[in-house]
């Protein structure tokens, strides 16, 4: 067998690696999406106090999954403050960062002069019970408690108000 051939095997043996890797990660996981029930979940804020998604039911909550590294995340993140700033009385903004240690983030926040909530899912297993795979993603739920939008990518504050309007419209 050449060279070349040996390397083409070898590079398919480590795609097909990756693939089965990222693929026996989520199994196990049935995951939620538009329609469904909110997966409910308990997560720490900066302050070490917890918060549960169900304590917020009775109002629209908006969580957006997030990274400081995210450079998609970062530029959304005045928008989503803009909304915080102007909705945050009606409406719920929970920040969701994936992973990452808290002094990080708390610098992003005193950098940013961020005053949302961010929570922290440490083990990344809200985000796998949202079937997030990238970030930012941000999900809109209704009063009930069922989801009713999923943004992959960023979105603005009039987006985020724009579709809670035309969901309360509806009668959501």
């Amino acid at each position: 067998m050449n060279k070349r051939r040996m390397i083409q095997i070898i590079v398919l043996c480590l795609v097909a690696a990756v693939f089965f890797f990222l693929a026996s990660g989520i199994q196990g996981v049935k995951g939620v999406k538009v329609g469904d029930s909110a997966y409910d979940f308990t997560l720490e804020d900066l302050d070490g106090d917890t918060h549960t998604l169900s304590d917020y039911q009775g109002q629209f909550v908006v969580l957006n999954f997030f990274a400081t590294w995210c450079k998609p995340c970062v530029d959304e993140e005045p928008e989503l403050e803009a909304f915080h700033q102007q909705y945050g009385d009606k409406y719920k903004l929970l920040i969701i960062d994936r992973g990452e240690p808290k002094s990080r983030v708390e610098k992003f926040i005193k950098e940013h002069n961020s005053t949302t909530l961010y929570l922290f899912d440490t083990d990344d297993n809200v985000s796998k019970n949202y079937l997030v795979v990238g970030q930012p993603e941000t999900f809109i739920i209704d009063p009930s408690g069922i989801i009713r939008e999923k943004i992959v990518g960023p979105t603005t504050a009039e987006t985020l108000a724009g579709k809670i309007s035309l969901l309360k419209l509806n009668g959501n």
